[in-house]
This record gives structure tokens, C-alpha cells and sequence, in this order.
């Protein structure tokens, strides 16, 4: 099946296939996801047979909407579809734009849709293994020292996010 996403082709929002997006670089949309409950924040693990940045660790949800999607629906089907995860309000947070290789000859060139969600009580999760291998729950500083010990571990949107947006995500430090 061929993913469309919405791509901006000499300056218009076009359709394009997401891995051709990928190879050429080119700016598209995104959304991206934190659950936080209480301190801590859900993130993911990669499944190990994603295209790109596999076996890596990202925020709670990444994704890319479909072609005429709303961003805000994206996010609460992508949370369903990777991570079982139901009945939740995202709130938008912030627009944000990154360029990071992601290795394979692959760019993101992402304009991201930012959304958090507090929770009072952690969700039931319900992971599917072609889209997630783990997840973890860690406060700031956790992550924050995890990413400085072991980098390569963690994908670049995720490293981006904690070096320049994660007053957005977690409020002032």
C-alpha cells in the first residue's frame, strides 16, 4: 500500500509517496505525540523492521498524516494503531520544523504538529510489534541523561525535541 503524505512541491501542498518524501528530502507534514503522566513521559521503542531509525528510541508517537487528514485525528488514530491507546485528548502545543539525515540516504524534513497529553492514570497499552518493540516511562532528567550517555540510541526528532522544544513538552525546567 502507498502512503501519501502532504508535501510541500514548489511551494504548494501536494500529495507525495512518504519514502519518495524521505529520499529527496522534502518538507512535509508531521505530527508528534508526548503522554505524560504525573513526571514521566511514554516513549517508544521502534519495531526493528521500520524503513528508518529502527531499534531507536522516539517520543510517544511520530507520525505522518494522510493526505487531508486533520492533525489532531492523526494523532489520536496513530496512538490507537501503534499503541493500543484509546480515549485520550491530544492539545496542540506548537508548529516546529526539523531536517535531521536519519540515515539510509533518508531525510525528515518534517513541519510537526506538536500535541501533549496528560493523563492522571498511565493507559492501557496494547503494542503492535510491526510499529513497537518496548516502551518506557521516564522523567526529564531520566531522558534527558539517557539521550547525553547514549545518543545513538535515540532518534534524531526525539534528540531535536529535548535540545529545543522540551520547554514545550515538559514546561519550564
Amino acid at each position: 500500500m502507498t502512503t501519501m503524505i502532504p508535501t510541500w512541491v514548489d511551494g504548494t501542498l501536494t500529495p507525495v509517496e512518504k519514502l519518495e518524501a524521505h529520499v529527496k528530502g522534502l518538507r512535509h507534514k508531521a505530527v508528534s505525540v508526548f503522554l505524560i503522566c504525573e513526571d514521566q513521559v511514554l516513549i517508544q521503542q521502534r519495531a526493528a523492521e521500520k524503513y528508518h531509525t529502527p531499534n531507536l528510541w522516539a517520543n510517544t508517537c511520530c507520525t505522518h498524516p494522510h493526505w487531508d487528514e486533520d492533525p489532531r485525528e492523526c494523532a489520536i488514530r496513530r496512538l490507537d494503531e501503534e499503541l493500543g491507546i484509546k480515549g485520550v485528548d491530544p492539545v496542540w502545543v506548537e508548529n516546529l520544523e526539523y531536517r535531521a539525515d536519519v540515515g539510509g540516504g533518508l531525510i525528515e524534513h518534517e513541519v510537526v504538529d506538536l500535541f501533549i497529553i496528560h493523563c492522571e492514570t498511565r493507559p492501557d497499552l496494547d503494542l503492535n510489534p510491526d510499529e513497537v518493540q518496548a516502551v518506557d516511562w521516564l522523567d526529564r532528567a531520566e531522558l534527558e541523561t539517557k539521550i547525553a550517555e547514549n545518543p545513538d540510541q535515540f532518534t534524531p526528532w526525539l534528540k531535536i525535541y529535548m535540545a529545543k522544544h522540551s520547554t514545550s513538552v515538559f514546561g519550564p525546567a
